[in-house]
């Protein structure tokens, strides 16, 4: 991998981890239609840290408190009632799910489910119901002729179950395509909660995932020789600025703006990724890309 690539590789990590349109599947794409070879699972992985250490430290005060709930919560009962103690608890079961398939799938992740065919069709399919979702809380949130508008849930209204739920979505996210935020933030939608709690817990959700999948790969490379440190390393900082200026502004518009502009696009997207893949323009797998 050149410095070049790892450049554009980086800011693309930025720029779309934390939007609704899979930063995997752009990883995957880009590494395509530059005729570079696929950066791979390992290289998404060991960037992603960079991205969540963007989350760590615009959310810090959020992550402290809940952190220092937590810890206190395991000597004192009462802590136990505590928001910021029961989210840190949240957070812990939202995160089993992908802990327990991402060691499951690994070889699936890391093979079939990068074929340009399943990452297409995730970006189409999943956009959909992302449209749905966000249909379904502009109708709660807006009301109608005959309807008032509906008090949607925040996290003071989160629960086991809730979070189970949440973590389930993030894990589809395992598949290139699916998009973590879109698939959380959805899943948070038709559960009835507002999209800036969605999004918060989302956020929140990753981090404790996305930092153990990068170590895990960081161990699994150390000595391998299957990344090249250097130019990995420059994508992980250029990810951290880029994804810090993306969280700002996601957090921002996501208030009070619809998410069909991401819709339309992946839905987009994945059309012409399957109309070139089917012309022969681009080849489905990695291995026939890099050649």
């Amino acid at each position: 991998m050149s410095w070049f690539e790892s450049l554009v590789l980086g800011l693309v990590q930025g720029l779309t981890e934390f939007l609704p349109v899979s930063s995997s599947a752009h990883l995957r794409l880009t590494a395509a239609f530059s005729g570079w070879e696929d950066p791979g699972a390992a290289f998404t992985a060991i960037t992603q840290i960079g991205t969540e250490a963007a989350v760590l430290i615009y959310f810090r005060k959020d992550i402290g408190r809940i952190v220092s709930a937590w810890f206190r919560s395991l000597f004192d009962k009462a802590m136990r009632q505590d928001h910021d103690a029961r989210m840190g608890w949240l957070v812990i079961v939202g995160s089993i799910p992908i802990g327990v398939l991402g060691v499951t799938l690994k070889d699936q992740i890391e093979g079939p489910f990068r074929d340009l065919r399943v990452t297409a069709t995730m970006l189409v399919v999943v956009g959909l119901v992302i449209g749905i979702a966000d249909r379904l809380a502009a109708r709660d949130e807006n009301g109608g002729r005959h309807r008032a508008p509906k008090q949607r849930k925040t996290l003071e209204n989160l629960r086991i179950r809730d979070g189970l739920i949440f973590g389930l979505c993030q894990a589809c996210a395992l598949v290139p395509g699916v998009s973590r935020s879109g698939a959380t933030i959805s899943g948070g939608l038709f559960m009835g909660y507002r999209r800036e709690a969605a999004a918060r817990y989302s956020f929140l959700l990753a981090v404790p995932a996305v930092l153990a999948s990068g170590v895990f790969e960081v161990k699994d490379s150390v000595g391998g020789g299957e990344v090249a440190w250097g130019p990995t390393l420059f994508a992980t900082g250029i990810a951290f600025a880029s994804g810090y200026a993306v969280i700002a502004w996601f957090m921002k518009w996501i208030s009070h703006k619809s998410f069909m502009p991401f819709v339309w696009y992946r839905v987009a997207l994945g059309v012409v990724i399957i109309a070139l893949v089917t012309a022969g323009v681009l080849s489905p797998h990695a291995a026939e890309s890099a050649s």
